[in-house]
């Protein structure tokens, strides 16, 4: 294995073997989304119509707010002990290290939403099974760019005090058009349409990924140099 994909593989593994051990992000994060999957559908379920408009911001929502939850506990394990200090000090490049923490936020995000997903087909009676082909492909490329640009935001305000709010003020805006691409090809599906109907929302899921990466990239040695 070339050295890079070593070393972002020796910080991916660390992160899943604490949280394998702790399990205190995937449950905390899960349950949170839930929560959030329940009180939205008592608050905005009218009939099925409605149902299928309302679920893809619902299931969205609970993810972006869990998922700045858990991009805040992840880091504040590094900050403890100065161990991201350590980490940066280590002979593994600053990419690689972005690279493995960036997998891991995409990993825990990926569960959450298995997690969430089929609460909000119960509670807003949708049928999965026609559609889950395309949703998991959406429901993918929405979530690497919110793991993408999580990990840079998580990495820069992880020695700060008020990290739960910076975190939330820097990370909404910047994917936003993740989010809003999400939804709307969310609400696609679940109102009949198919592949011809929400291409060109996966592409632009596409484009926000690779310009997130392409970003990301280029600034997170900066970042972590200041």
């Amino acid at each position: 294995m070339p050295p890079f994909l070593s070393d972002a593989w020796a910080v991916f593994e660390k992160d899943v073997r604490i949280e394998l051990r702790t399990r205190e992000i995937v449950v905390t994060m899960g349950f949170f989304a839930v929560l959030v999957a329940v009180i939205c559908s008592l608050a905005f379920f009218v009939d099925e119509r409605t149902a299928r408009k309302v679920a893809p911001g619902v299931l969205w929502v609970a993810v972006a707010f869990a998922a700045s939850l858990g991009l805040t506990r992840a880091f504040a394990r590094e900050r403890e002990e100065q161990a991201f200090s350590g980490l940066l000090l280590s002979p593994a490049s600053r990419a690689a290290i972005f690279v493995g923490k960036a997998a891991f936020s995409f990993l825990f995000l990926a569960v959450t939403e298995a997690i969430v997903l089929p609460f909000v087909a119960i509670l807003f009676h949708l049928d999965l099974g026609a559609i889950i082909g395309p949703l998991a492909v959406i429901l993918a490329l929405g979530t690497l760019g919110v793991a993408i640009a999580g990990t840079v935001f998580g990495a820069m305000t992880v020695r700060t005090r008020a990290r739960e709010l910076m975190l939330s003020v820097v990370l909404y805006p910047l994917i936003a058009p993740a989010l809003l691409a999400g939804v709307v090809a969310t609400r696609e599906l679940f109102e009949g349409g198919g592949w011809s109907s929400v291409i060109q929302w996966v592409r632009l899921l596409a484009v926000t990924d690779v310009s997130l990466l392409v970003g990301a990239l280029w600034t997170f040695d900066p970042l972590m140099r200041d």
